[in-house]
């Protein structure tokens, strides 16, 4: 009898996860992956500074599916089939350790994205997966029970086909999985930074400040975290998670903003008030611009001082009430306009895709067309920044390739 194909549309985390599992679960499945470009694994490859920020070490599902802004509710079964604690242990078994840090962002414990590239590179030539570069996929036929998968150079012939090409930008680029049946939320960008390019606060660019509150006015959203002053505006964790919560809102009002930022969130105006009155009488004679009570970057110090109009030589004694009022407001309330975003096109990730209610939460399997899967960002589900992406990747991945393994398994036999 002759093998059955599975047919993977993406080299990336998702598709890799799935060929290789899918491979490693029935030998006798051929497994073919097409890349459009001609790179593999390009996010894990870049991703957390090119050290590959694996996975999360966050245990408790409740929990876990709170950090996906869209497709919690559908990953909460499919966690309890493969969670971060699978990841650990998968890549763990083939000799690829990770190590926890403090935020509980998870890395390789070489620091290296390598050790993961290489591992699944190795899993793949180790099953006989058969990895086909510059293969775009433009169209998806379903004739009997077996799928044409064509590309601009070469038609496949395939048994199941499970699609892991990541995100689209545009809804015309899913016309080809439309066209089988599917049906889209409208892509929207997620995972992007906050352009005030026109305020001089960017001349702090590389300024990293590791606890901030940001609040979008007019919206519920807001984040405390880490934030980096770069030379177009803002970006840093706190800020990538309020461009995910807030992707659809944001994209509708063309990412044209109000946000206020609270440089010392442990304080609100009015404890900062009384803070400073008491340090005022404590260091009288010191110069504002050396003794900086909040442990601020200096250099943002400095700037918060000249914002308020505040010549750092004066003492603390001698600050005027006028001036007192106006740092007390940019450091709890410093206002700022957005217009416009920026996003990095290799790494971040998109909000939308194919609907979840048309997927099979623990087999990845479309309900509308037998033994079609998907895995990955091509579906409606994005995670914040810290690893979740890449473990919605692993988990997806892992439930097509058990369940395609299972149905080719019983077929051959």
């Amino acid at each position: 009898m002759q093998n059955k194909v599975l047919v993977v549309v993406g080299g990336g985390a998702a598709g890799f996860f799935c060929a290789i599992n899918a491979a490693a679960a029935n030998p006798q499945l051929n497994v073919i992956i097409l890349e459009k470009s001609n790179k593999l694994l390009l996010k894990v490859r870049i991703s957390g500074g090119g050290r590959c920020n694996v996975t999360h070490a966050c245990f408790d599902i409740a929990q876990l599916i709170k950090k996906y802004p869209r497709g919690g509710n559908f990953l909460k079964k499919a966690f309890h089939h493969f969670s971060p604690k699978d990841t650990i242990k998968w890549f763990a078994d083939r000799g690829v350790l990770l190590k926890e840090e403090a935020d509980g962002r998870m890395f390789p414990v070489s620091n290296d994205s390598s050790s993961i590239v290489e591992c699944l590179v190795h899993e793949a030539n180790h099953y006989g997966v058969e990895i086909l570069l510059q293969q775009e996929v433009q169209q998806l036929i379903r004739q009997g029970d077996k799928w044409i998968v064509s590309t601009a150079v070469k038609e496949f012939n395939a048994d199941y086909v499970c699609i892991a090409c990541g995100g689209y930008s545009r809804p015309a680029m899913f016309q080809w999985l439309t066209a089988v049946g599917h049906s889209i939320e409208a892509p929207v960008p997620s995972l992007f930074t906050f352009n005030v390019k026109s305020h001089p606060i960017t001349t702090l660019m590389g300024v990293s400040v590791p606890d901030v509150q940001v609040r979008i006015i007019g919206s519920k959203l807001v984040e405390r975290g880490p934030v980096l002053i770069t030379h177009w505006g803002f970006s840093g964790p706190a800020i990538l998670r309020l461009s995910a919560w807030g992707a659809r809102e944001l994209s509708m009002i063309q990412w044209n903003f109000k946000i206020l930022i609270n440089w010392i969130p442990v304080y609100n105006e009015n404890t900062l008030r009384d803070f400073i009155q008491q340090f005022r009488f404590e260091k009288a004679t010191q110069k504002m611009i050396n003794r900086n009570p909040f442990n601020l970057p200096q250099r943002l110090w400095e700037f918060l001082l000249q914002e308020s109009g505040i010549d750092g030589e004066i003492r603390w004694a001698d600050l005027p009430s006028k001036e007192q009022n106006k740092l007390i407001l940019h450091c709890c309330s410093h206002p700022f306009d957005v217009k416009g975003k920026t996003t990095f096109k290799d790494e971040f990730v998109t909000a939308g895709g194919i609907k979840l209610t048309e997927i099979d939460p623990e087999t990845m399997m479309s309900r509308l067309v037998p033994n079609l899967f998907f895995a990955g960002e091509i579906m409606d589900v994005d995670g914040i920044t810290g690893g979740f992406n890449f473990q919605h990747a692993w988990t997806s991945g892992f439930l097509a390739a058990k369940k395609i393994a299972a149905l080719s398994a019983s077929v051959v036999i």
